[in-house]
């Protein structure tokens, strides 16, 4: 039997570590599109998604679209990225294209995320200080596959109440996609195809 090289790497008394947080779901994934409006279209238009951030992250934009009370799917726009035809459950192509960014779990207030860290910290795992986005704090680590993980609170809550594109706490993206401003009216137009692989 193989063992895991990173079993080397865990800390042998799990007992010995501070109390794990209370979990509340999946704060947001992040995925990557290179078509922010197209993206928009689909996730608000044809599935009916709530678009409940529109922010910036850098010079890429990132979009937040609401599946549940304080959980969320989002998009960084990164121009010119390499879409990913793959079904589900099949392997993908090589070399495969970037499309998860990481994801984050949510955690109910700012004590459960300093809980997480110290825990982290504990475990020899390393983690990064608080991080203020504004509507979200969040902590960020890896997974020992080194899948980026990152723990998160709504500061500013957008899910589960109307958007109010206004809000600039939520709505900061100083040049959005006009799939909003469509949404602002009611009328999204024309949705993108999509296709089976």
């Amino acid at each position: 039997m193989e063992i895991s090289a990173y079993r080397g790497h865990m800390t042998q008394n799990l007992a010995d570590l501070p109390d794990a947080p209370r979990w509340r779901g999946v704060n947001h994934l992040a995925l990557v599109t290179p078509d922010m409006d197209a993206t928009v279209r689909f996730y608000a238009g044809v599935l009916g998604m709530r678009v409940v951030a529109a922010t910036m992250a850098g010079p890429m934009r990132h979009y937040f679209f609401e599946i549940g009370p304080q959980n969320t799917v989002a998009f960084f726009e990164v121009k010119d990225a390499e879409t990913f035809d793959k079904g589900a459950g099949s392997p993908p192509p090589l070399p495969i294209p970037f499309q998860m960014d990481h994801i984050s779990f949510n955690l109910p207030d700012e004590d459960a995320l300093e809980q997480l860290q110290k825990r982290l910290a504990a475990a020899g795992c390393e983690v990064t200080e608080l991080v203020d986005h504004g509507f979200v704090r969040s902590v960020y680590f890896t997974d020992p596959n080194g899948i980026a993980l990152e723990a998160s609170y709504w500061v500013v809550d957008g899910t589960g109440r109307d958007a109010d594109a206004a809000d600039h706490a939520l709505f900061s993206d100083p040049d959005p996609v006009p799939a909003l401003a469509d949404l602002a009216r009611g009328d999204l137009g024309d949705a993108p195809h999509t296709h089976l692989v």
